[in-house]
């Protein structure tokens, strides 16, 4: 196949007494995502979106909760692996886009940064990488504020072989 298709979506639950990370960045925030690694819930879909358009599972898969290898990581480390298997594999990323979904903080002076800094965890052009940011309108636990969820699709296209020539 010439492009492949990935999807996923992460959600954290937000608490007291931890960094808020999305996309990479540190976001002033006086609250954090809940989980074994960093808990950035962009980079965590992001990865897994690549993963899935593979076909090779899930992050869970690759990348298990319950290993100490991953206690509190960077999610960077994540993609930076997903972006070894598309190359592995002889893909590249065609495009990313990103849809983070919370109430609070409002995510718009970060955007750029976070699209800036997935593109260099990928090796690809900021261009390829789109970010936008909606509310849940009070409904359920990310729209009461208690959560902060994330969805990517990844659009990933077969490197054509290099032709040589005698």
């Amino acid at each position: 196949m010439d492009y492949r298709i990935g999807y996923s979506r992460d959600v954290h639950r937000l608490v007291p007494g931890r960094k808020l990370f999305l996309g990479g960045i540190a976001i002033d925030f006086p609250l954090g995502l809940e989980g074994h690694s960093d808990a950035d819930c962009v980079l965590h879909a992001v990865a897994e979106a690549i993963i899935g358009a593979l076909g090779l599972g899930d992050l869970g898969t690759h990348f298990p909760d319950d290993d100490p290898r991953y206690a509190d990581i960077f999610s960077g480390y994540f993609v930076e692996r997903a972006r070894d298997m598309l190359e592995d594999r002889r893909y590249a990323i065609a495009n990313l886009d990103v849809t983070v979904i919370l109430e609070k903080p409002i995510l718009s002076p970060y955007k750029k940064q976070m699209r800036d800094n997935i593109a260099a965890l990928l090796r690809v052009s900021p261009e390829a990488i789109n970010i936008k940011a909606t509310r849940n309108e009070g409904l359920d636990a990310v729209g009461k504020g208690e959560a902060i969820a994330c969805e990517c699709v990844a659009l990933i296209k077969k490197k054509t072989p290099v032709k040589k020539y005698l």
